[in-house]
């Protein structure tokens, strides 16, 4: 991350009571003065709590992927919100959760580094499900962090008011926030006021990226991360966390990219199911990853895919390697 030598200023917390909510307001006010900020602030919580559905809501382009499927974020991916007086940088980060595999704890390792490095924290908790065990031991590890720790309820569209009302109260007792904003990525209620909130707990700073940068993610990996999503939809709940995609070359022919790509799984009978009856699956992974590569890119896209079985890739550091963890 590029460096800073200012002083985080102080900011008094703001006290919550669930039933009127003053956060959005206080945040415009305060967030918008002359003196111009920047700084870095990620999402965090349970996997499939919405984070990655929220930093794109933001940013406004798609540069994380999304999935119904738990642990699909594997890259911390920095989306830039620039603003006339502000630059906020999103560092995306998988989901928190009990390791299983090598890469399980690589994953919780890349979360606690980046929560190590950041001004502000926004904690996911989806007003869809109630508080529990994952939420309580994500609040705790926050107690010996620097940065300013915020409740963001998320998809605060699939519930009515009373039951958000008990959720927020719920989340209030979990930690002591500096704030709680509750918003809805899909609706996108509140997401601007959740941007004003954690730029009034930003430093004064110069600006961190140029203007025109949105992500300092490489393009390939972005590319292999839209293949990615597009092979989730539709599979079987234990085989999301077995596919991986490299893009081994990309060619740029006049207004045509030539990508060539490797998914890899860890079983012959994932193989099977990824490619589908007679191919037709892959050839449906591919058609929707193109066009979500071309929108990209705003080029048009040849996309050639193949299916590769790596063994155990999940547990093995040599195959971890070469897949970039």
């Amino acid at each position: 991350m590029p460096s800073r030598t200012q002083k985080k200023p102080e900011v008094e917390p703001r006290t919550f009571t669930p039933k009127v909510h003053r956060h959005a307001e206080a945040a415009r006010s305060d967030a918008r003065d002359d003196t111009y900020r920047a700084g870095f602030a990620c999402f965090v919580g349970r996997p499939n709590a919405g984070k990655s559905t929220l930093t794109n809501a933001i940013i406004g382009q798609k540069i994380a992927i999304t999935s119904n499927k738990p642990q699909t974020t594997r890259h911390v991916i920095r989306g830039i919100l620039h603003q006339e007086n502000s630059q906020l940088v999103l560092v995306d980060t998988p989901g928190l959760h009990r390791p299983r595999t090598l890469l399980g704890e690589r994953l919780n390792d890349l979360v606690r580094e980046v929560w190590s490095e950041v001004d502000v924290i926004g904690i996911c908790f989806p007003a869809d499900e109630p508080v529990g065990r994952g939420d309580r031991f994500i609040s705790a590890e926050m107690a010996e962090l620097k940065a300013t720790v915020i409740a963001v309820v998320t998809k605060v569209d699939l519930v009515g008011p009373q039951r958000l009302a008990q959720h927020l109260l719920a989340v209030s007792e979990l930690y002591d926030f500096a704030e709680i904003v509750p918003v809805s990525a899909v609706s996108g209620h509140q997401v601007q006021q959740l941007v004003d909130v954690m730029v009034k707990y930003m430093p004064e700073s110069p600006q961190l990226y140029p203007a025109d940068v949105l992500t300092d993610e490489p393009e390939q990996v972005l590319i292999g991360e839209l293949i990615r999503e597009a092979a989730l939809e539709g599979v079987r709940d234990e085989l999301p966390h077995s596919i991986a995609v490299l893009v081994e070359e990309m060619q740029v022919e006049g207004k045509l990219t030539k990508i060539y790509a490797d998914l890899y799984v860890e079983r012959d009978s994932q193989k099977s199911i990824v490619i589908g009856a007679k191919g037709a699956r892959l050839k449906e992974v591919g058609s929707k990853a193109r066009g979500e590569i071309e929108q990209l890119l705003g080029t048009r896209v040849y996309l050639d895919l193949h299916v590769r079985v790596a063994k155990e890739w999940q547990r093995d550091p040599r195959q971890l390697r070469k897949l970039g963890f």
